[in-house]
C-alpha cells in the first residue's frame, strides 16, 4: 500500500512535532508588542516552510539518471495531465491492484497521486523511465516523516521507497532487483544525511521481498500498519559495498 497521507495520519503520529509548535506559539507571545518584528518572524517561518517543500528530498527531480545493467534509468516526477492515463491502466493490472488496492476509475488513482503532488514535497510520485521508456511507478517518500515511522526505530531522513512494474513481461526477471538497487544507490549518492533506504512490501508479496533481497536489502522485521503486515526492509549505508 502507498504512505498514509499525513492529512489522515493518527493523532500520536501529529504528535511528534508539537514541540515544535509549541515553541513557536510561544514566541508569536513573546513578540506581541512588537507587531513588525513577529510579522518578520512569521514570514521567516513562512520561508522554512517553503524550502521544506523544495528540499525534504534533496531536489529529486535533479537527481539525473542511474546506469544500470539493464540500461539507462531516471526518475520523473509524475505530471498529472501527462502520466495519469498510464499510472491508472498499471493500477487496474490486478496484479498490481492485489497490493496497492487503487484498482478503479480514473479519479481513484488522480485523488491518490493528487495528494502527494498538492502536498509539501515529503512524498514524491514518479515514473520510472528505462531507456527513454516509462516503465514503472515510484514513489520516494520520507520515511522519518510518515505515519511508518510509529512502528519501528527511526532514524532522522530515513528515506522509504514503492514499487511496481508497469508490464507483466518485466516481472519475475531480476528488473526489479536491479532497478531497486540503482534507485536505493541514488537516494544514497543524493541525500547525504540519509543514513537507510526502508520499504515495506506486504508481507505476503514474496516477489516484492525477493526483489528487495536481491537490491541489497535486509529483511529487518514485521510489523503490523494500518491495512497490512509489511516485511519492514532496510538497505544501509554502512552495508551497501557488502549486500
Amino acid at each position: 500500500m502507498p504512505p498514509t497521507d499525513v492529512r489522515t495520519a493518527p493523532t500520536e503520529f501529529l504528535d511528534l512535532f508539537t514541540d515544535g509548535t509549541t515553541e513557536f506559539t510561544g514566541r508569536t507571545a513573546e513578540f506581541t508588542d512588537g507587531t513588525t518584528e513577529f510579522t518578520g518572524r512569521a514570514a521567516e517561518f513562512t520561508g522554512r516552510s517553503a524550502e521544506f517543500a523544495n528540499d525534504a528530498l534533496d531536489g529529486l527531480h535533479a537527481w539525473g539518471p542511474a546506469r544500470t545493467p539493464v540500461g539507462t534509468f531516471r526518475l520523473t516526477p509524475v505530471r498529472l495531465d501527462r502520466d495519469l492515463p498510464l499510472v491508472h491502466r498499471w493500477m487496474n493490472d490486478p496484479a498490481v491492484a492485489e497490493f496497492w488496492e487503487l484498482a478503479g476509475p480514473r479519479h481513484r488513482t488522480a485523488g491518490h497521486l493528487r495528494a502527494q503532488l498538492d502536498g509539501d514535497g515529503r512524498s514524491v510520485p514518479c515514473l520510472g523511465v528505462l531507456d527513454g521508456t516509462p516503465m514503472s511507478y515510484w514513489e520516494i517518500y520520507r520515511a522519518d516523516l510518515d505515519p511508518l515511522a510509529l512502528h519501528y526505530p527511526v532514524l532522522p531522513h530515513d528515506t522509504g521507497i514503492h514499487l511496481l512494474l508497469g508490464a507483466a513481461g518485466d516481472r519475475g526477471r531480476g528488473l526489479g532487483s536491479a532497478l531497486l538497487r540503482a534507485v536505493a544507490d541514488l537516494v544514497l549518492d543524493r541525500r547525504p544525511a540519509c543514513a537507510r533506504v526502508v520499504a515495506e512490501p506486504d508481507h505476503r508479496n514474496t516477489p516484492s521481498l525477493a526483489a528487495f533481497l536481491g537490491a541489497g536489502f535486509r529483511y529487518a522485521a514485521e510489523v503490523e500498519l494500518p491495512g497490512k503486515r509489511a516485511a519492514l526492509m532496510i538497505r544501509d549505508r554502512v552495508l551497501r559495498d557488502v549486500l
